[in-house]
């Protein structure tokens, strides 16, 4: 049974105090937080058998490999990749990301058409813009409606033989609208074009499939699935790894090499270069086993429920208006006070050990599309209460109490 009190004591973070109150925690959309059982993985590598991996026939080494490489086992099975070295450990999507654009940068060339659309954050917009710059290619938008919903019959219109590749987040992390990614990729297949989808938002909330979906490329984040910073990982096709060339050069990443020729290793070490953050990649893996007892089910149907709830108290406040009204939305919330910044509010609420993120949250056309500077955004995880939101609508209705 789903029981949030139990589940935040596994949370040590949450028992602080911020300004002298109770630390409210709504910033998960940016960063989530670390149970007990990640953190306790964490301390017992660094404790028990920190060496690095691969290279050393010592009793620590193999230990250290054993778990790295069960780690991406279980990564695998949680997204349901057909092979182990279709996972790329990666230190975040954004890292993911830049990987495919850099190995895509051999294969485009002029008269070829990307496309993205317009709730992407910036890391699913910039390394395309610079892969259109080295290869000629053309950067092709799909527009967004005022619900904050990407308009599918423009979408259509976009795709030719010249589309080559299509990238479009799974959730948007300013918004919270979902994307229907099925339709996104079923129609980009139809012209021979490929898709990488940005899983970040979408993860710590459902459960990608990524062979029932048919996914090129899907990049996620362990700091968003209640795990550590600096770590993520890239599924990739075995077909399109093989294709794409290394992202850097190093060790790990070689099966032989001379001053004449040097010849790259097989998956997934080909995409590994160097040592890896091997303790992050282990604790990644049991941030899924913690997030997989819980229940994906369970966090969805609880995290809806916050959702509703907040969305009906927060609209109860006069003069707030809230951006993304998608129907099809998970657990965020973006809004603004008429006539008041969003980091005067995001300031006042924080006095108040409420922590929101204030600003255009790294997606800044879709700030530009609205016509405003950002938003404050409440984000929830299934860690939350309803007492806490609560306490946010107090926080908001004394914000807008001070500054009107």
């Amino acid at each position: 049974m789903f029981n949030v009190e139990n589940i935040r004591k596994d949370f040590p973070i949450l028992s602080r105090k911020v300004n002298g109150k109770p630390l409210v925690y709504f910033d998960n959309a940016a960063t989530s937080q670390t149970p007990k059982q990640v953190i306790d993985v964490i301390v017992d590598y660094y404790s028990n058998y920190n060496a690095n991996i691969h290279r050393g026939v010592h009793a620590l080494s193999q230990e250290a490999t054993d778990k790295y490489e069960e780690a991406r086992k279980k990564i695998q099975t949680h997204f349901n990749a057909k092979f182990a070295h279709e996972i790329i450990f990666t230190s975040g999507t954004t890292h993911g990301i830049n990987l495919v654009a850099n190995g895509f940068s051999t294969i485009l060339k002029k008269g070829d058409d990307i496309i993205v659309s317009a709730l992407e954050h910036h890391s699913n917009i910039v390394p395309w813009q610079m892969l259109c710059e080295r290869s000629g290619a053309t950067l092709k938008v799909i527009p967004m409606n005022l619900e904050g919903e990407l308009v599918m019959g423009e979408y259509d219109k976009l795709l030719s033989k010249n589309t080559k590749l299509v990238f479009v987040n799974h959730i948007s992390n300013a918004l919270g609208t979902i994307n229907p990614i099925e339709y996104i990729i079923e129609k980009a297949h139809e012209v021979g074009a490929a898709v990488l989808v940005d899983g970040a938002q979408a993860c710590p909330h459902l459960k990608p499939d990524v062979q029932a979906l048919d996914v090129d490329f899907y990049v996620a984040s362990a700091h968003k699935m209640c795990g550590p910073t600096g770590e993520g990982m890239l599924y990739g096709k075995e077909s399109w790894l093989n294709k794409l060339p290394p992202y850097q050069g190093g060790g790990e990443m070689i099966a032989e090499v001379t001053f004449e020729k040097t010849t790259y290793a097989e998956l997934p070490h080909k995409f590994e270069a160097g040592t890896p953050n091997i303790c992050g990649g282990i604790a990644f893996g049991a941030a899924i086993d913690y997030m997989n007892a819980i229940g994906f089910d369970e966090i969805a149907k609880y995290e809806s429920e916050l959702l509703e709830y907040a969305t009906k108290k927060l609209l109860d406040i006069e003069d707030l208006k809230i951006y993304g009204t998608s129907k099809h939305k998970t657990s965020v919330i973006s809004f603004n006070l008429e006539g008041i910044h969003p980091y005067d509010v995001g300031a006042i609420l924080d006095k108040l050990g409420i922590a929101v993120r204030t600003g255009h949250h790294c997606a800044q056309p879709i700030m530009d599309y609205f016509k405003i500077p950002g938003t404050v955004r409440a984000s929830f995880a299934f860690y939350n209460t309803k007492t806490e939101i609560d306490t946010l609508v107090e926080g908001v209705k004394k914000a807008k109490m001070m500054l009107a």
